[in-house]
């Protein structure tokens, strides 16, 4: 038997289902695209001998990995998250000489163990089903890359602690998106089974609500448009993403914007994702020659617009102090609600960091 190893064997019977690794804006590649778009990234590979005899997968599995259950690994097979050559299989599957089978999840792996740590959560929203929740700006998402503790799923770990049916290592509940680590905003967390798989295909089919709010680097000749353009790792940089002309590379990306307020140098828009794409508003902005305000991994926290005064230069350090991050924020997020079918649309304010660097635009614009 061969055994693939992607990171390190499991040292509980957890780690089977909760590896991760995505944010502090990493950019992780997916191993597989299934036929209804999801990403999925290999954990564990398991490579049958030729002598192999006809086995249940679920059985194949458990006694390879000695420190998980069998009805952990058949709860990943529901979920779509066990591949035998490629192609998502049942509990009841039988392995065949040579099978390369694969655990897989829709977040790349975590590198610990998740503990529950008391980290205040901003709740917008929360019934039987699902949690919306606020993320502030620095929170990391999912632990990994040097980020093990004090992440949102380490604090949504302690906020379910006492629910004996919300398993933060169950790849069937938990974060249906992803923002980045310096972005604030609106995420929605599923909490049963049926509810993250609807919610999934919303995102997939587009029919959610997801409306950003950013200050971008120079003026718009128009005051909406749209902009199509793939997305796909930038090879000289692994740890940003880029727009290519090309069809055959990258994932179709579509974001629509939409000038709120102009200050000259700078302009605030709204941005609403067609799709939900690894930086997609802060590639898409930056391919048109906005990037983010004070966007460090994309060139966003220099001076790009505006005079040569030493006064104009100390506003701008003074305005990258205020919001120390990229400037932008989920404001809107909309979907259909997975049990009742009610559309549930939540909205949550622009942060103070946010607020007070427009407001340091608007006084400037004013007196110039």
């Amino acid at each position: 038997m061969n055994i693939i190893d992607k990171e390190c064997m499991p040292s509980s019977e957890q780690e089977i289902i909760e590896d991760d690794n995505f944010e502090t804006d990493e950019v992780a590649e997916p191993s597989f695209v299934t036929e209804d778009g999801r990403e999925l990234y290999e954990h564990f590979r398991f490579e049958a001998d030729k002598g192999q005899q006809l086995l249940r997968v679920d059985k194949f599995l458990v006694d390879r990995m000695t420190k998980t259950s069998r009805n952990r690994i058949q709860q990943a097979a529901d979920a779509g998250c066990i591949i035998v050559n490629g192609k998502p299989v049942k509990s009841s599957y039988k392995v065949k000489p040579l099978d390369v089978v694969s655990i897989v999840m829709d977040r790349p792996r975590y590198e610990c163990e998740i503990i529950a740590e008391d980290i205040p959560l901003d709740i917008v929203y929360e019934d039987a089903d699902v949690l919306v929740v606020n993320k502030p700006a620095g929170l990391v998402v999912h632990p990994g890359h040097g980020n093990y503790h004090g992440t949102l799923v380490n604090a949504l770990a302690y906020y379910f602690r006492d629910n004996p049916d919300y398993d933060v290592s169950d790849p069937r509940l938990g974060l249906v998106h992803r923002i980045d680590k310096d972005t604030s905003g609106l995420l929605v967390v599923a909490k049963t089974p049926e509810a993250k798989t609807d919610l999934g295909l919303q995102f997939f089919n587009k029919t959610t609500r997801r409306e950003y709010v950013a200050l971008v680097w120079g003026d718009f000749k128009e005051d909406s448009g749209t902009i199509v353009g793939n997305i796909a790792r930038n090879p000289r940089n692994k740890l940003q993403m880029a727009v290519f002309s090309d069809p055959e590379i990258g994932k179709h990306a579509v974001t629509h914007y939409k000038v709120i307020e102009r200050f000259g140098y700078v302009t605030c828009v709204k941005c609403v994702l067609e799709t939900g794409r690894t930086h997609q508003i802060r590639v898409h902005m930056l391919s048109q020659g906005h990037p983010l305000f004070n966007d460090a991994r994309y060139g966003g926290d220099k001076i790009l617009k505006g005079t040569t005064f030493t006064k104009y230069k100390q506003f701008i350090e003074n305005c990258f102090q205020t919001c120390p991050r990229q400037a932008l924020h989920a404001r809107t997020l909309g979907f259909r609600h997975p049990r009742t079918g009610e559309q549930m649309d939540f909205e949550c304010p622009i942060p103070p960091d946010m607020t007070e660097l427009l407001d340091k635009w608007r006084t400037y614009r004013s007196n110039n």
